[in-house]
């Protein structure tokens, strides 16, 4: 009777002490594993590392709620939720999530949360939607909120290029999730470290002075504005992770031109905006202006750097605005929007870590770029004019009046110019089997190193407009006369993201997952068909298969009876 009874619980003794084992190892094992093709539930290590940094929990609230959320955002929604749950797996702490509609607050306050919201990029979208009674608009907000007990920041989470489709826009997001919340956790828990020298003392930075740059780094990159006439050594700049020049309009000294250098041959990033051309958009009306060829002397750095840029002007025929006073109506003077080529809205992107995603882009008044042979160095276009541009050599007419006709679509016959370069690898100095300035000692020199330069062939791309009522600077990239935000503040930031760390977080934004669109047209077709396979096929299966047992079954223990 005994042994009976232990036969009987053995199984079940074997079944409970499996199943405690199993729970004991998982106290101490944490592992997953992502059997995906294209690896959507894995991080990128410097996204781990971020990770391992959190010492206290966070929480993330995702703003992107609605009643009648369509199925793509539906997917992006979902897609927040799992990104954040992974990241809870990865991470030391808890990082928790909740869902946060700003319209369910106090209409006394909603305004100014909303306006809050605006300093991390999350603008309210307009989304239509069908229902029963017609197609209805409603405001969603695509963007998270990461906060600890103390801080709190955000992040914009839709983001695409001009001309991409909505699912197109939509994967693009979903692949840039990853960054976003990790660029988000960074900024809340990490100080600023890195140090930005904007030079001075060359006409750099025109009417802004430099606020543009300030505003968008701010909580990143600590900034500081440097007289490079006051440097004495290279090491006097070896401090800065990145150097930029914005726009000189004077000449630079042949002492300065080698401090420069020499930053780069000991790895620095220099960043140089440099205009071809000089305009004086104040004196483009009546019979016009010429823009004139202007030379700072950096174009013999950058030619030997790999790169030149053009005494000409880029027109482009997908192209912004310009405010012009066209005539009075009463008393009142009128200002109205003349189309202007010379205002460039770039939104061809290079699939890099710096572009990819990007929308618009304004340049004005930007010099074509040519590469030239620099061995060891590797040229990267980053940003591309559309595919109706041409190319006007200086000296440029620049005048209002030849706007008042529209354009020759056939003398635009130019196509994907590139407006910024990105070089890397091992430059050699333009000093190497030259003279050195006076003052420098040869045993402290070095003639070739590992560096980054970024050209872009316009001094304002990173210059902030000015509001038109009390002339105070706007946010980079805000257009007071068209109402548009564009992508500048955003190219700035991730640029200066992957100068600093070029294999950290902002390489996330390299992700790529397919998009695999259902076929309508066979969807439609086999409709009927793939309804009864999911439907009836399971029942018929079980059918079938419990038939078999009952006749195998019948057939065994009949006979034993006879």
């Amino acid at each position: 009777m005994k042994n009976a009874a232990l036969h009987i619980a053995k199984p079940w003794l074997i079944l409970f002490g499996g199943v405690l084992l199993f729970v004991l190892l998982a106290q101490f094992l944490n592992f997953r594993i992502d059997l995906t093709e294209e690896n959507r539930y894995s991080l990128h290590p410097a996204t781990e590392e971020v990770l391992s940094q959190i010492t206290e929990p966070l929480h993330v609230d995702i703003l992107l709620v609605s009643e009648d959320l369509p199925g793509g955002m539906r997917r992006l929604q979902k897609s927040i939720e799992e990104t954040v749950r992974t990241f809870n797996a990865y991470s030391p702490e808890k990082i928790t999530f909740s869902y946060f509609d700003p319209l369910s607050i106090e209409a006394d306050l909603q305004e100014e949360f909303i306006l809050s919201l605006t300093q991390y990029g999350i603008n309210p979208t307009n989304l239509s939607v069908n229902k029963p009674t017609g197609l209805q608009t409603q405001l969603i907000f695509p963007g998270i909120l990461v906060s600890n007990e103390e801080y709190e920041t955000g992040a914009l989470i839709l983001k695409g290029e001009r001309g991409m489709s909505p699912d197109q826009t939509l994967n693009q997001s979903i692949e840039n999730l990853e960054f976003e919340l990790s660029n988000a956790i960074r900024q809340l828990i990490s100080p600023e470290s890195s140090s930005i020298a904007m030079i001075m003392g060359h006409g750099e930075m025109g009417s802004d002075e430099g606020y543009g740059m300030v505003e968008a780094l701010d909580g990143d990159f600590e900034l500081f504005k440097v007289p490079l006439e006051q440097a004495k050594t290279p090491a006097d700049l070896a401090g800065f992770e990145m150097i930029f020049i914005q726009g000189p309009k004077e000449a630079f000294t042949e002492r300065e031109i080698y401090l420069l250098d020499q930053y780069v041959m000991g790895g620095g990033n220099l960043v140089v905006l440099l205009d071809g051309v000089a305009v004086d958009i104040e004196n483009a009306g009546g019979e016009g202006t010429l823009g004139m060829p202007v030379d700072v002397g950096l174009d013999q750095l950058l030619f030997r750097y790999g790169i030149r840029v053009n005494k000409d002007l880029i027109q482009d025929l997908n192209f912004g605005y310009i405010p012009v006073m066209g005539g009075n109506f009463g008393d009142q003077q009128q200002m109205v929007s003349l189309p202007w080529p010379f205002y460039i809205l770039a939104g061809r992107m290079q699939e890099h870590a710096i572009t990819k995603g990007l929308d618009v882009v304004e340049f004005r008044f930007a010099s074509s770029l040519d590469t030239v042979k620099a061995d060891g160095v590797t040229k990267t276009p980053l940003i591309f004019s559309s595919d109706l541009s041409r190319i006007l050599q200086a000296p440029v007419r620049v005048a209002f009046a030849d706007m008042e006709q529209e354009p020759d679509v056939k003398q635009f016959g130019l196509r994907n110019l590139p407006l910024a370069y990105l070089l890397e690898g091992e430059f050699t100095s333009l000093y190497k089997n030259r003279f050195l300035p006076e003052g420098f000692a040869k045993a402290d020199f070095k003639e070739s190193g590992k560096g980054k330069v970024v050209v872009v062939g316009d001094g304002d791309v990173f210059q902030a407009l000015t509001n038109l009522e009390d002339g105070t600077p706007l946010a980079l990239g805000e257009d007071p006369f068209s109402q548009t935000t564009f992508a500048n503040k955003l190219f700035l930031k991730n640029l200066a993201q992957y100068l600093a760390d070029p294999e950290g977080i902002i390489a996330s934004r390299t992700r790529s997952f397919q998009i695999r669109p259902l076929n309508k047209a066979k969807i439609a077709q086999q409709k009927a068909f793939w309804q009864g396979l999911n439907v009836l096929a399971p029942v018929i299966v079980l059918v079938i298969f419990g038939g078999l047992v009952w006749w195998i079954r019948k057939n065994k223990y009949s006979r034993r009876i006879n």
